[in-house]
């Protein structure tokens, strides 16, 4: 990983973090490797920054461009902050709860730079048992939220509703345009984000990334998932814990997803969606 300051380097590589320095410590070590040969610049964004992620980037990191905050700002405020500096023709923005593989970058880059149509290139995510997570969906309908989130997802009619939401009809083998892709890993170029601008702020978590992707598609460029090329994630689904009732009394990001939901839908209610896939 090369980059010299006064040029513009072609990929910066964006890593959110949030309360994790061993997580974080694997994830760029990650991208070190596979950056090799690529004029890459590498920017952390952490929310909520302990002590022991400010020793690490300070003592094991100091070349990389670190953005703490005190406070806990939420993804796209995180997202936003590397997109304000980011200097790459291409940006790639990971959380760092991700694990890159060799060629991850090398190949990112190259469908993009055959393909430089796109908005968002998203690669697939594996779990450390090498199994494929669904990332892609198609847009959410406001009943998809209700299905999801109670018991009546159980009906045979919500959960043919959700099946189509999630992509079911989609084996995940070839490359293909869908709606929307989970803001863990997508790559995007410098022109189209300043074109298209930042993550929207009024969501502190969830649903950003659907906007995000549904503002690209309104700008008529495609968000593509491509299967062929992969990294790996430590998924959790801390705002899907512990069952209906429990989640809905107890757990806060049951409560925030809800209420970006609703910022989601109050902002695009009456508007088609861009794409339909």
């Amino acid at each position: 990983m090369t980059h010299t300051p006064t040029q513009q380097p072609t990929l910066t590589v964006a890593i959110n973090s949030y309360r994790n320095a061993h997580m974080l410590r694997l994830c760029i070590e990650s991208v070190r490797s596979a950056a090799r040969g690529i004029d890459c610049e590498l920017i952390v964004a952490d929310s909520a920054t302990q002590d022991d992620t400010r020793d690490l980037m300070r003592q094991e990191y100091p070349d990389v461009t670190f953005l703490p905050d005190t406070r806990n700002i939420g993804f796209g405020a995180m997202v936003n902050k590397c997109l304000d500096i980011a200097k790459g023709t291409y940006i790639f923005l990971i959380n760092s709860d991700t694990i890159l593989e060799e060629e991850t970058l090398t190949n990112l880059l190259s469908y993009f730079d055959a393909h430089p149509h796109i908005g968002i290139l998203a690669p697939a995510q594996k779990s450390f048992a090498g199994r494929i997570v669904p990332t892609c969906f198609r847009f959410y309908k406001p009943l998809t939220i209700v299905y999801r989130r109670t018991p009546l997802g159980r009906l045979p009619f919500a959960r043919r509703h959700l099946a189509r939401f999630e992509m079911r009809d989609y084996d995940g083998k070839d490359v293909r345009e869908v709606d929307w892709v989970i803001g863990s890993a997508m790559m995007v170029q410098r022109t189209k984000v300043d074109e298209v601008g930042g993550m929207d702020p009024r969501f502190f978590m969830y649903m950003e990334d659907v906007d995000w992707c549904r503002r690209f598609w309104q700008r008529g460029y495609p968000v593509v998932y491509n299967p062929h090329i992969t990294l790996y994630h430590y998924y959790g689904k801390g705002s899907a814990a512990g069952g209906f009732w429990r989640s809905l009394l107890l757990n806060r990001l049951t409560w925030v997803h809800i209420g970006s939901a609703v910022k989601y839908f109050a902002k695009y209610w009456g508007v088609p969606d861009p794409h339909t896939s």
